[in-house]
This record gives C-alpha cells, structure tokens and sequence, in this order.
C-alpha cells in the first residue's frame, strides 16, 4: 500500500496498483498530447509499475521518452481532478471515434456491462478503475523501458509499442527501486549463466535450456538434496513417460482446459499428448494396483520432465522455458489425513526455503472461472485449506479465482535478496481427479471409497529455481552448492607437484576441486578466481610447502591465512553438511 496526502494535510493508503494505473493514464495523455496521430490500445497497473500500448510505426528513442516524462511531469504538477463517468454503448462508440481499439474493446463488452470512463483534464480514457482522486497524487515517475507487444497478446493481430513505467510517493522510494533494477541487471541469471558457464540457450532449440557442466552440478546437487529430505519424509519416488494418448488428456481434463499450451504428436495414427503436468501419469500408478485404507497417506514424488507450448515473446532464460523438471509429488491420503499432510507439506517448505535463506509469504488461491467440478466440492476443499492456515497460525492473502482448473491451492511466494517476489511452491487440494480416474481404496467397512488427492511442489520447477537462486546469491553459490567448491593456485610451476597432492587429498575427501597451472602472476590467478566467484582459494608456494599446509583464502571473508590441510578440509566439509 502506498501513502498519499489529501485534503486538510490527512492521508490515506491506496493499493500499489491504484497508483500505478493512474500513472498508466498520465503517460498515455502525456502521448496524446505530444504525438496526437498515436492510437491508444490499454494501459494496466502490473506487479511492478504500469505499460501502455500505443498504435505507432516509429519506436521509441530515449529522447522521446526524456520528453514524454517532462509532460508527464506537467500533468501531475496541474493537478487534474480524475472523475469517473458511464455512457450507455452508443455514446462511448461515439466518444471513442477517433480510437479503433477502444472501440473494439467496448463493442467486446457484455451487453449488460456497465460502459465507465475516468477524464482528467482535456484526457479521457475507457477504463474500469479506480483511480487517484487526482494526478497530483502521483510524485516520482519513471519511464523504463520499451518493447513490441501485439494487441491482445495475439500474434495474428497489429504489433503495437508498449512503455512500461515505474511511479512512487515519494523520490527516495524511486531512487531505491532504480538502484534495485540497476543491482538486478548485474545479477541476471542469463549473464551469470554464459559468464559461469551454467547453462546455454541455443538458436535450434528456443525455450529449452542445454545445461552446461557446471549447471549440471548445481542441478544434480538439487535433486540429490530433494530426494534425501523426500526420502526421510517418507516419499516413495517415480517416474512416468513423457507422451500418453490423448484419451488419458480427455480424462484428466487437460485436453478442455490446456490444450493450447500442449504439444501434441501423433503414434501409430493415435494422438498422443507430451504431458503438461505430471499428475495423470502419477493417477495411473496408484490406480495399476488395489489399495486399502491402512497403506495411506500413499506420498509419491516425481522429477517429471513437463513441456509447455509458450509463445516466444515470454520466453526469458531459465525463468520461462518451454520444457522443466518439476518437483513433483502427489499424495493420495483419507479425509481425516488432509489437515496433518498439508501440515507435513508445510513443514517441507520451511526446511527448504530455509537453507537457501528465503522467506516467504502465502496466498490462498480460490476457484477460477475455468474450473471444473461442483461448487460444493470447490467450498469443501478451500475451506480444507483456510482451516489448516488459520488452525497454524499462517498469514495470508486470498488470491480470487486463481485457482488451478481442477483445486483451489496455497501458493508461497519466496523473497529473493532485492525483495522480488517468485511464486514457487504450491499445496493443491484436490477432489475433481481422484473421481475422473475412478481411483479408490478398500476402507475398515470393506467397501470402495474415493482417496483425496494432494498435488504439491516446493522448488517449483528446477530450471527456474536454478534462475531465481543464480540472481539471488548473484552467482556466490555457498559452498555446499558451488559448481566448483575449491581453486587450487599454485604460485609458480616448482610447486606443481605439491598442488597435484593437494589436490588428490581434495578429491578424496569428495571436494570439487580445480587447479590453475597457468604460468601467471598469483595476484591475477586470484582476481581470475574470484571472477569465476569460487567459495575458497588454496594458495601454494614455499611457505606452504614447507610447512605441508595451505594457504587459504575465502570469497568472502578474504585472506585467512595458513591452515593445516585436514583443518581446512573439516572446516569445509563442515559448511558443505549443514548447508551453511
């Protein structure tokens, strides 16, 4: 919520999005007045600031932008009452003449939707609000950047000119959020990637990641990490095939609701569907046997490798790809177990988050509009769900109609190290597969009864955790989870020979260690080091020869000094055990 000043020297908080959305309208009359001939599309408030669409054939330049901002500046600086108004459909058609996709958006308007606009000043826009009571509210602005965006997402339709912008209360909060995006920049995941060699996009393959050596090891230091704590959860793990024919999409009822974002092929003249989500393929193993009331909570994991059909213009890095690894694991229970398996799930996420120092928020996501079972079993299974946050204490927020087609879910949305937001784990509830796929158990009675089922993921999917925790430790992976743990440097080649014992004693007691024999200068072999941002680095020279010890030196606290080998190979392997 953001602070504003009214009337009489009060003030009163109004949303981020509030703000943001009429910073949205003073661009676009700022545009309407310097570049008249420029058609407006729409302008929405986003997570983080604003953009408007604008019909133009020329982009923008940073001069454009220099001088749209100092209109803008005029226009907070006057002041305009922002009033609200309605008009029935044929008088907006009229109002709106001169702006074919406003006019295209009101004839798309239902008949009974009541028709609203906001008018500042000489500027008027179609919109369903709310807005400031007045530009004035608006103080620090900030025009970002620019980009194509085809109209209504669609790539059969125009391409337009979209300005994202950034507004604030206040000029310190601006000038902090410019900071951030300047610290963002340095700490692209895409950057690190290339620079660390972690990872590779190529042209031949769009959206999917080619995961290089040293992100290989990162991920499988993941994976082995999630099967141990899975393991000691009592998870059993599996694995299901990547293409299934269509009528399991049918049944699952993904081939309705997602088949726009699947890849399909075709077998044997079959259809067949490469799988979007991993859950049907977890229904088939628990329906491929009978089971009875005493075998549940059943909690089946899966590193399921899923593809998404997503259009190009998102495709950014490691955070939206077009094939990822999701942790997966779907947990078949009783309806007396619900409350203590989301609980269990919720303990998970603690022990997860908490290693990589994230905290998180939560949020209840309820029944979408697209959405696909009884009202009644949709009533059960959110207020399933705000039983156990309430019953624990949690804060949260509701997430309206953000449900998934099938469940209502709890999302946790971890903070990264600038504050950024990246929704990853979620605890799905849900009642609408167990009853498709006709999965039951045997109960005390001896009758057929129906499971609930429970989806659940904590890293979320694994290519994007590999993004978010590249930025978030900005590349400066602690130790346990360095591609590389240790460089060994020796100062010149007549200690070679003492490096390679090092060395061996390293890798026996299961370092990753690397060695730099280049006949360089020590001070650049270390700058190279840190560079290439490695937790420790072995200095050896005669000192250390002599001594049969090493020269440490840390990425972060500096020189530290010479230790014995075994000493520092405790201290290491120390931080390595307990995740520090």
């Amino acid at each position: 919520m953001f602070k504003i000043k009214l009337e009489g020297g009060k003030t009163q908080e109004v949303p981020e999005k509030t703000y943001w959305h009429t910073s949205s309208h003073i661009l676009a009359q700022a545009i309407k007045r310097l570049y008249p001939e420029m058609k407006l599309a729409i302008g929405p408030s986003i997570d983080n600031g604003f953009y408007y669409d604008f019909d133009t054939d020329k982009p923008f330049t940073p001069e454009m932008f220099a001088e749209i901002e100092e209109e803008m500046k005029k226009i907070i600086k006057e002041d305009y009452i922002i009033e609200r108004f309605v008009l029935p459909r044929d008088k907006a058609l009229e109002l709106m003449k001169d702006e074919p996709y406003k006019q295209e958006l009101i004839r798309d308007l239902p008949e009974d939707e009541e028709i609203s606009f906001y008018k500042q000043g000489e500027f008027t826009d179609l919109c369903a609000g709310p807005h400031l009571p007045s530009t004035g509210k608006v103080k620090a602005i900030k025009l970002l950047t620019s980009s194509g965006a085809y109209w209504r997402g669609n790539e059969k339709n125009k391409m337009l000119q979209r300005i994202y912008g950034i507004s604030f209360p206040k000029a310190s909060e601006l000038e902090a959020y410019l900071n951030m995006l300047e610290e963002a920049k340095k700490r692209d995941h895409k950057k690190l990637g290339k620079e660390l060699d972690l990872f590779m996009i190529a042209p031949e393959g769009p959206g999917f990641p080619f995961f290089l050596p040293k992100g290989m090891v990162i991920r499988n230091i993941l994976e082995d990490y999630w099967r141990k704590i899975h393991e000691k959860a009592g998870y059993v793990e599996i694995k299901t095939p990547v293409i299934l024919n269509e009528e399991l999409w049918h049944r699952s009822g993904h081939w309705d609701h997602y088949k726009d974002n699947m890849y399909t092929t075709k077998i044997d003249d079959v259809d067949y569907g490469v799988k979007p989500m991993n859950c049907p393929g977890g229904m088939i193993v628990y329906k491929s046997k009978l089971h009875s009331y005493k075998e549940l909570p059943i909690r089946a994991g899966e590193l399921g490798l899923v593809h998404r059909h997503e259009k190009s213009g998102q495709l950014n890095g490691l955070f939206r790809v077009r094939c990822f690894t999701q942790d997966d694991a779907h947990i078949f229970c009783l309806p007396s177990q619900i409350e203590d398996e989301i609980k269990g799930v919720m303990k998970l996420v603690d022990e997860v988050y908490s290693k990589f120092g994230f905290e998180y928020t939560i949020e209840l996501s309820t029944r979408p509009e697209d959405s696909m079972g009884s009202e009644e079993l949709w009533n059960m299974a959110e207020s399933a769900l705000a039983k156990v946050l309430n019953d624990t204490g949690r804060e949260y927020t509701i997430n309206e109609g953000d449900g998934a087609f099938y469940g209502p879910k709890i999302d946790f949305h971890i903070k990264d190290c600038l504050g950024r937001d990246w929704q990853c784990g979620t605890i799905q509830l849900d009642f609408q597969m167990p009853e498709r796929f006709d999965l039951t158990y045997i109960g005390e009675d001896g009758e057929k009864h129906r499971p609930v089922m429970l989806h659940r993921v904590i890293f979320g999917s694994i290519e994007r955790f590999i993004g978010i925790i590249t930025e978030h430790y900005a590349g400066a992976f602690p130790a346990w989870l360095a591609p590389v743990q240790v460089k060994i440097l020796p100062i010149s080649e007549a200690h070679h020979d003492y490096a390679k014992e090092i060395e061996e004693k390293f890798k026996a007691a299961g370092l990753r260690v690397e060695m730099d024999l280049r006949e360089e200068k020590i001070g650049y072999k270390i700058r190279e080091a840190q560079l290439q941002k490695i937790p420790y680095m072995i200095i050896l020279g005669e000192k250390e020869k002599a001594a049969n010890a090493v020269g440490v030196r840390s990425r972060k606290e500096g020189d530290i000094g010479q230790m014995e080998t075994e000493e520092f190979i405790n201290k290491i392997k120390k931080e390595i055990e307990e995740y520090k």
